[in-house]
């Protein structure tokens, strides 16, 4: 049987979601639309409703909805779609409630009983819509809490600015309207906020929101390259490679700070308020001296920041621990390997607004482990107290 092609698009607003699909229809007119809202319950499972049509006489609109596993109910669904249509490309549009690619992640994971999602399809592009006032807001809002499906179930809480930037960063293609008038200084400065959040994605953008303007690339229409399920992945993995974009404009930038020595907990909490100064988005991972062989993870949007040991650093000795690490982590770990330390070492990308790079970079650096402080090994380093971490994990 022929594999099909999936299409993904997700966005910040229902109308923004809307541009998406109707751009990917008029590339692939005969495509099957599979649109899908997810209700949650109070007690037991979420009630899953789906939405079809298509401009392909064979295919009947309808809509039905289901309670269950969103993910086993919709792999049911475009499996039977592939089984019993001709038809070979299908747009799923998810809801804005959805944690893409964790989502993503487990559409395509292989079960014993029905196999892998890829035996029946290859991927597209993944296109997510931003719309611009909307965006702008949320990546700024940090007091409230909303959880997105990652999957099977409702995903940890976060704030509006942390789940609107991992929906841009899960993109393949932004498509950013750029309206003319007085909306266009804020579409301007969202379409480069967005960019550089997440530099591998394309940027498209078309002059106003009901889809009017150049259309997107036929390319969007064709299987990604292989891998892609693998990287999908690897990006959700704590330890990956940092993505910057350089020149892309209204003042956004990225600074990349590295360290090969531990870091000082409690000089650290005291630098954050100069390293996190007009940050919008930080991501990557940290050594702390406190956990010598834990993996911390750095993730902040806006004000808020999230530190939680999510690994353990890999050791030499550890087979299974390295067969489970994706590719992309063991050629890091193997790039980068010190013959004493091994993989452990400090790596965060701070993007945002006018940033004072070198004033983050000292402050940073200032947190690091002195000589004197590293002679005492780890037996000395995890005496040190934890005004970060605690004995909890995660704060």
């Amino acid at each position: 049987m022929q594999k099909g092609l999936l299409s993904v698009v997700a966005g910040n607003t229902p109308e923004i979601r809307g541009v998406g699909v109707e751009q990917l229809l008029r590339l692939s007119p005969r495509a099957v639309l599979l649109a899908v809202s997810i209700q949650g319950q109070e007690m037991g499972y979420q009630v899953v409703q789906r939405f079809l049509s298509s401009a392909d006489a064979s295919v009947r609109e309808a809509a039905w909805g289901a309670t269950g596993d969103p993910v086993v109910i919709l792999r049911q669904d475009l499996m039977s779609l592939r089984r019993c249509s001709r038809l070979v490309h299908v747009v799923l549009a998810l809801p804005g409630d959805v944690d893409v690619l964790p989502f993503l992640v487990e559409l395509w994971r292989a079960r014993v009983a029905s196999g892998s999602l890829g035996d029946y399809y290859e991927p597209a592009p993944v296109v997510v819509g931003v719309e611009p006032s909307s965006f702008m807001v949320d990546v700024g809002c940090v007091h409230q809490a909303v959880q997105l499906w990652s999957g099977c179930e409702h995903g940890e809480a976060l704030s509006p600015a942390e789940a609107a930037v991992r929906q841009v960063e899960a993109a393949d293609v932004l498509l950013v309207p750029a309206p003319a008038g007085s909306d266009s200084e804020q579409a301007s400065a969202a379409a480069a906020l967005a960019s550089q959040l997440n530099p591998r994605a394309r940027l498209v953008t078309p002059p106003d929101i009901d889809g009017a303007g150049p259309e997107l690339s036929a390319s969007l229409v064709r299987a990604a390259p292989p891998g892609a399920e693998g990287e999908w992945q690897a990006r959700l993995e704590p330890v990956t490679v940092p993505s910057t974009r350089y020149g892309a404009g209204r003042g956004v930038e990225t600074v990349l700070w590295r360290a090969r020595r531990p870091l000082h907990p409690g000089r650290l909490a005291n630098a954050l308020p100069t390293a996190m100064r007009g940050v919008v988005r930080g991501r990557g991972h940290l050594w702390l001296c406190s956990r010598p062989d834990s993996v911390v993870t750095w993730r902040s949007a806006g004000a808020h920041l999230e530190l939680k040991e999510a690994d353990r650093w890999l050791e030499p000795t550890d087979a299974r621990a390295w067969q489970a690490a994706s590719p992309q982590r063991r050629a890091l770990a193997s790039w980068f390997w010190d013959d004493y330390y091994g993989e452990r070492r400090n790596e965060i990308t701070l993007t945002g607004t006018s940033l004072d790079g070198p004033a983050i970079r000292s402050a940073l650096d200032a947190a690091l482990l002195t000589d004197a402080e590293l002679s005492l090994g780890q037996e000395g380093w995890t005496t040190v107290p934890d005004p970060l971490l605690g004995s909890a994990g995660t704060q």
